[in-house]
């Protein structure tokens, strides 16, 4: 079955969007929720709050309604944003508040209950974690913990409108993984465990394929620094205009502990991989163990750091979860939010 396509103007031209004002008068609420009743772990279930005036629950049908969901909770002073859902809900409460928040966001809290919850598993909450639970660690700090976290700003080259924000973004051979991960969820695992599953498929299919095999093929794609242009490195293996594999995220924790990335990297955090060698991939389990020895680099597997990014895809990439259409695109770091933890 093919894959949904987003449109890149499917998010950010909401974000932009003359939101209209909500009738009548507008009344004072601290806590704001956006629940997403069609979150893997939402269905069949409400959230919990208590008999509080002060809390606003909006079940939003679509991106438009997050976006007049968020404008309503900033006119009416919310001082706590708590997001019910999974990674790409997340992505989207965050694109859409831009035109709502600009620069004075409210705290917020992510209740994982999606298929993938990457987010959550960086923040460090607990997987059950209640709309309850994150009031109270929101109104008394020795029940909760802050944590500063910016997402990556993904820009199409040539629109003015504001960007996409999420955690995780990848192209190459990272689409072929979500799109298992996708299949994965059909048979019921998810989270973690899906993640494992899918990884393992990649690198196998990478392993044991031809230069032919869809896994070991990668993408056609420029990479430059921002602002310098410079080239990202390329290694002499492979076809210099092509990578098996980009991803970036701002993250510090990634699903199963994984350790995708180097200790020393940091702002937004680049793993690039020019062409699938089998002595890279027999090494992979060692490699997300955190063995990242200096030969990696000549071998065609990069830990970079960047301020940003600029790259130029024929093929599709991934933000938190879902395809996007391929084109040139800026990637650096968005606003400084804070979350609160469990």
């Amino acid at each position: 079955m093919e894959r949904e396509i987003y449109q890149f103007d499917d998010l950010p031209d909401h974000a932009g969007a003359d939101i209209p004002q909500a009738k009548g008068s507008v009344r004072e609420q601290r806590i704001g929720v956006i629940f997403n009743a069609r979150s893997h772990h939402n269905k069949g279930r409400e959230p919990d709050f208590g008999n509080r005036s002060d809390v606003t629950v909006v079940r939003p049908d679509t991106r438009r309604d997050i976006a007049v969901a968020l404008a309503d909770f900033a006119r009416s002073g919310v001082e706590f944003l708590v997001i019910s859902g999974g990674d790409g809900t997340v992505r989207d409460v965050l694109t859409m508040g831009q035109a709502a928040f600009g620069e004075n966001w409210p705290e917020l809290a992510v209740l994982p209950r999606g298929k993938t919850n990457a987010l959550n598993v960086d923040l460090g909450s607990p997987r059950d974690w209640s709309l309850a639970g994150a009031i109270a660690a929101f109104e008394d700090r020795t029940q909760g913990r802050r944590v500063q976290r910016r997402p990556l700003a993904v820009s199409r080259v040539g629109n003015e409108e504001p960007p996409m924000l999420g955690f995780i973004m990848g192209a190459g051979a990272f689409t072929l993984g979500v799109d298992a991960g996708q299949d994965a969820h059909k048979i019921g695992f998810f989270n973690s465990l899906a993640v494992g599953m899918t990884s393992a498929w990649g690198v196998l299919q990478a392993l044991f394929g031809s230069d032919a095999n869809m896994w070991r093929r990668g993408a056609r794609m420029e990479l430059e620094y921002l602002p310098s242009g410079e080239p990202l490195p390329h290694s002499r293996h492979g076809d210099p205009a092509r990578r098996n594999i980009v991803l970036a995220s701002t993250l510090t924790t990634m699903p199963l502990d994984i350790k995708l990335f180097g200790k020393g990297q940091g702002d937004i955090r680049l793993l690039v991989l020019d062409h699938p060698r089998r002595r890279v991939l027999f090494s992979v389990p060692a490699i997300l163990a955190g063995w990242h020895p200096r030969w990696l680099k000549a071998a065609g597997l990069h830990h970079l750091s960047a301020k940003g990014f600029a790259i130029t895809l024929d093929s599709q990439f991934i933000l938190d979860g879902e395809h996007f259409p391929g084109g040139s695109y800026r990637v650096e770091q968005g606003a400084p939010l804070t979350f609160v933890a469990g």
